[in-house]
């Protein structure tokens, strides 16, 4: 046995007290009269042997009494493995809050018997020891030291929060918090279901902090969530019907029957249907969505699932523009085919530049850039149309029949694409259309009937030898490319081997390939605009920049309030940062003022705790690092008891304190009782 405060033991010379009042203690005895003293001898004899006992019992009462309380101020243990810690202490202690801990456990949610274990654990250490209470959510307030009673009240506000935080960055935040501390040992605890997607204990490289691992596990493991969701084209037109679709996916070794999906559209709930969702895979169903107006839409997808309900819904918004632009770029004179094609299209405009005189800070604002006819493209031009691809823009291009090659090759190879070779007259028939490509997908609604196929009376040679990812659209019979689509970027390069003059090519006249060529590839870029954005991560939202002043503030206004973004103006664009200023799901609106929206995003909760996939105690402890502790305790079981004994070995003083209430109550009860 030993003593965690040995000091204490000198105390027992306190034991000296009451033998010296025993031995020197002399009652004053009263005269009493008696007119024959001849039977007093043998009752006095015998009081005095009854009195005497119940002296050496009272006193030994006191000294056990004593004694013992000693021995609880200087609280003996038994060790035990464990290095027992003295002094004071410094504790952190872990509270996982994701949604994952809304699951059921045999008695309340997990977040809830969390709370609880973390009550056990501060109660388990002493009124002079300090606590670090920390959660998912990183909060500044968590960040340091407090008492036991302040630990119990931060313990008590803890509330599920959309934050996951990996094991690894958990443990580096309470290593920082204690070292800040003045206790001579430090321990950390981490209460969580450990999930397997954030349990990487591999990257928290120090050993010398004690870990102790608490896990608690859900009684039932079943979730379907709506995975994600995306529309079918990447732009939404005005009175056009596009598919969106919607990933839901079945989490548990189960499968899941009559999942009922639903879509809250333009004020009105709509059911989608039922579906059956195979265990540990997805389904993808199709909602189609008809654009009856310009602006931005919202739409809320759901399904119903009990008991993690955070994932049910996902929020989707899209902007129907009420203008395309397109730019085209003409040497001296505009194109009227063009002209008249773009004119043609609902919702679209038009705006022509002479390439003597471009705009080019005007280039992100177009959806379609058009090179007309060109004798040349400049080094300027060239660089301007290549960064223009890159961020998300399409360019068609027209050669003059007179073009400078050596500046086409220069502008083509930049890309890469096919360069120019000799101009070749001759007839030449357009054979086939890829009708697998985005461009003209859905176009024809009888693919097998004869259509009017563009014809050439002269062309330039493309050079096969250095294509990079090219795709041909439309093709000569003898297999050559008449024009072909390269993916650059987040954008698109289209390039025809002939020029849209009339004299050498007739394309502009075949209304069923020319109409919705150019409609399409207006609206083809690879960077479809986000749909959705997810809480937590560090993303960007890009905006039209609505005002040519740059003293100007954005705000954002939702679900978990107004706040003010993180800005950056260039150019046309304004680009947003959200950080963590977005905690709850829905939709949030841009505005410069209360009274006018100008953007709405929708902000979903991160999908990464939909996975119920734990990490079960027996295989925890086969992943701990060195000094590091699994605390498996049962699910009603205390685990004050269970640290104290870790911490101390077999603690004692309570013992101590028992025995000696009970030796003082022997004590009064032979001063009451016992009469002599």
């Amino acid at each position: 046995m030993q003593f965690l405060y040995p000091a204490f033991l000198f105390a027992i010379a306190a034991l000296a007290i009451p033998i010296i009042l025993h031995l020197f203690y002399f009652r004053r005895f009263k005269k009493v009269y008696f007119t024959n003293v001849r039977f007093l001898r043998e009752v006095k004899e015998e009081t005095s042997a009854r009195s005497k006992l119940r002296n050496i019992l009272v006193l030994i009462a006191r000294l056990l009494a004593l004694l013992f309380l000693v021995l609880a101020f200087a609280q003996p243990f038994i060790p035990q493995d464990a290095e027992v810690k003295q002094g004071q202490k410094s504790v952190s202690v872990f509270v996982d809050n994701s949604f994952s801990m809304t699951a059921l456990s045999q008695e309340a949610p997990l977040l809830e018997r969390a709370k609880q274990r973390a009550r056990e654990i501060v109660q388990a250490y002493g009124v002079e020891d300090e606590f670090q209470i920390l959660t998912s959510d990183f909060e500044g307030r968590h960040q340091r030291l407090v008492s036991r009673d302040d630990a119990m009240n931060l313990i008590d506000e803890i509330q599920v929060s959309p934050a996951t935080r990996e094991l690894s960055k958990v443990l580096t935040r309470q290593q920082q918090a204690l070292n800040t501390g003045k206790g001579e040992t430090q321990s950390a605890y981490v209460i969580s279901d450990f999930q397997k997607n954030v349990v990487d204990m591999d990257n928290f490289q120090d050993t010398t902090l004690e870990v102790n691992l608490v896990p608690l596990q859900a009684v039932q493991e079943r979730n379907v969530s709506i995975d994600s969701a995306w529309f079918e084209a990447p732009l939404q037109m005005l009175n056009q019907t596009n598919n969106l679709l919607v990933s839901v996916r079945n989490y548990s070794r189960e499968d899941a029957d009559n999942v009922r999906l639903s879509i809250r559209y333009e004020g009105q709930n709509k059911p989608v249907g039922t579906m059956s969702v195979p265990a540990q895979s997805a389904v993808t169903d199709t909602v189609p969505i008809t654009t009856l107006r310009t602006g931005w839409h919202s739409a809320e997808l759901a399904i119903t699932d009990y008991p993690i309900q955070f994932d049910d819904k996902f929020f989707v918004t899209f902007d129907v523009p009420e203008v395309i632009n397109a730019l085209i770029i003409s040497e001296q004179t505009p194109s009227r085919y063009l002209d008249a094609a773009f004119a043609g299209i609902q919702n679209f405009k038009a705006t022509n530049q002479f390439a003597r005189n471009i705009e080019y800070s005007q280039f992100p604002s177009y959806q379609l850039i058009v090179l007309n006819d060109l004798l040349s493209v400049s080094s300027g031009l060239a660089s301007e149309l290549k960064e223009y691809v890159t961020n998300g823009g399409n360019v068609l291009v027209f050669p003059a029949r007179q073009a400078d090659l050596n500046s086409y090759r220069s502008f083509l190879s930049s890309f890469p694409a096919n360069d120019f070779q000799a101009f070749t007259d001759g007839e030449k028939n357009v054979g086939s259309v890829n009708t697998e490509e985005f461009v003209f997908r859905d176009v024809f609604e009888n693919r097998s009937a004869n259509l009017r196929l563009p014809t050439t009376k002269g062309s330039f040679r493309g050079n096969q030898t250095n294509a990079r990812g090219e795709e041909q659209l439309l093709t000569y019979r003898d297999g050559s490319a008449f024009l072909s689509k390269y993916g650059i970027g987040q954008g698109n390069l289209y390039v025809c081997v002939a020029p849209l003059d009339e004299q050498y090519n007739n394309l502009a006249q075949s209304g069923e390939i020319f109409i919705p060529m150019v409609y399409k590839m207006a609206v083809s870029s690879n960077r479809a605009k986000k749909i959705a954005y997810t809480i937590g991560r560090d993303e960007v939202i890009e905006a039209a920049h609505f005002t040519n002043s740059t003293d100007i503030v954005y705000k954002l206004r939702g679900e978990s309030g107004e706040f003010i973004p993180e800005q950056r103006i260039i150019g046309a664009k304004a680009f947003l940062g959200i950080s963590n200023q977005v905690i709850q799901a829905g939709f949030y609106d841009l505005f410069l003022n209360a009274d006018s929206t100008l953007a709405t995003y929708a902000f979903n909760y991160d999908r990464k705790e939909s996975a119920l996939d734990y990490i079960p105690a027996s295989e925890l402890k086969n992943l701990t690092r060195p000094n590091t502790n699994v605390l498996d305790v049962l699910e009603e079981a205390v685990l004050t008891a269970r640290i104290e004994e870790r911490s101390q070995g077999i603690v004692l003083w309570r013992w101590c304190l028992i025995l000696a209430l009970l030796f003082l109550a022997a004590e009064v009860l032979l001063l009451r009782f016992w009469k002599v």
